[in-house]
């Protein structure tokens, strides 16, 4: 399907009009793009697509269908054109699917990468952007992926269905991070990507010959920015939280611990997330009101679902853990970072301007000491396509 995807948007270059007309045998689509320091200079690294692998009337010869062109510059405009000295065609970036950006250059500053790509007039702002978690954006566009043949696509869709269907993943468009860290109040965050396994083997076509791949790609943790500079990463619970707070969980699975012994499984369909600002006393308050449906979806202990005040029990048990996940993430983050990735600012500045002023120019401390009152309401709508557990069936 991708294959043919690829091939219309090849084709669809050669739809232009003529004030910019350009052969499609003269560009290079660029499917990824790597921004990582190296010293004093940058080093972009930019996954093309090959058109003859990926052509469905051709037919593969068997090479990698993508290929990775690098250069070095002293700054990203330079890097990237520089890599024009080593391509045969000129690259062309109107499909670009993700940019990755190295660790050590994240915690330099992005500013850079944000300001170039903002000017460039042919890159859209939908791709999406990730950060090279304990290493390099190069080793992560060099791996060979399995399920899509185009590394580019299988991570813009990894990340995708990742940030759909788990709390701690977070699919953040270039679009959004613009809009994000344009907000008063309000600084970024991104997801990390890292390399899983033999990072060698992972970036030969070996790799995608076996049915265990001795490399791949994982989502992991969420980078918290101050600013435009990396200051550390939230580990998975905290991550949760993040999207929690900020109203980007789309559905999820909760475990929550059963009223007697053993656990218990809740897929949750619904969050929603609202935040409110108040100011008490001249200090400003912050209330998270979340409300939650979903459905059992795996019960490992004796508990009779046929009962109302047991379903009840276990609301208020998945509010509390709902409630620790959210206190415990707004602490980490005011303690370890005095960051404001939450936008608790950009709510007081919407709702109270006059107090804001006021604030803003010590927002860094201020937010430390920020109270946040937090109300979950958990509804559990359907057991499943049984009632009690089948543990139970058998033991009665």
């Amino acid at each position: 399907m991708y294959k043919c995807l690829v091939v219309l948007l090849l084709l669809s270059l050669s739809l232009t009009g003529c004030w910019d007309k350009r052969e499609l045998n003269e560009l290079a689509i660029s499917m990824a793009l790597g921004i990582d320091k190296v010293d004093d200079e940058y080093l972009a690294s930019v996954q093309v697509v090959l058109p003859g692998e990926v052509s469905p009337i051709k037919g593969s010869t068997g090479r990698s269908p993508v290929t990775l062109f690098q250069a070095k510059g002293k700054t990203i405009n330079e890097a990237i054109r520089n890599v024009s000295n080593i391509s045969p065609r000129n690259l062309y970036s109107g499909h670009l699917q993700m940019v990755i950006i190295g660790e050590e250059m994240a915690k330099d500053g992005i500013s850079s990468l944000l300001d170039y790509l903002s000017r460039y007039w042919e890159v859209r702002y939908d791709f999406y952007l990730a950060i090279a978690k304990d290493s390099k954006a190069e080793k992560i566009l060099n791996i060979q992926t399995t399920l899509e043949n185009i590394p580019a696509i299988n991570i813009f869709h990894m990340l995708k269905t990742s940030a759909k269907n788990f709390a701690d993943t977070s699919a953040i468009s270039f679009g959004r991070l613009l809009t994000d860290l344009e907000r008063e109040g309000m600084e970024g965050a991104l997801t990390g990507i890292k390399i899983k396994g033999d990072e060698k083997t992972g970036s030969s076509k070996q790799n995608v010959e076996s049915i265990l791949p001795s490399a791949f790609l994982k989502f992991d943790e969420i980078a918290v920015f101050k600013g435009d500079k990396l200051v550390g990463w939230l580990p998975s619970e905290e991550s949760k939280g993040y999207n929690t707070i900020t109203n980007h969980v789309k559905n999820t699975l909760g475990t929550i611990s059963c009223p007697g012994e053993g656990k218990l499984s809740i897929h949750a369909k619904h969050f929603k997330t609202k935040l409110k600002s108040k100011i008490i006393n001249g200090k400003p308050e912050i209330d998270i009101n979340v409300k939650v449906e979903g459905n059992i979806s795996d019960v490992e202990c004796q508990i009779d679902l046929n009962k109302e005040e047991t379903l009840n029990k276990l609301n208020k048990l998945y509010e509390e853990e709902i409630k620790k996940n959210i206190n415990q993430t707004v602490k980490f983050v005011q303690e370890e970072y005095g960051s404001d990735i939450f936008g608790f600012g950009a709510k007081i500045y919407q709702k109270h301007p006059k107090e804001w002023e006021k604030l803003k120019s010590n927002w860094d401390e201020e937010f430390k000491d920020v109270q946040v009152n937090i109300n979950v309401k958990v509804e559990i709508r359907h057991t499943g396509s049984i009632i009690n557990p089948i543990q139970k069936n058998l033991k009665d």
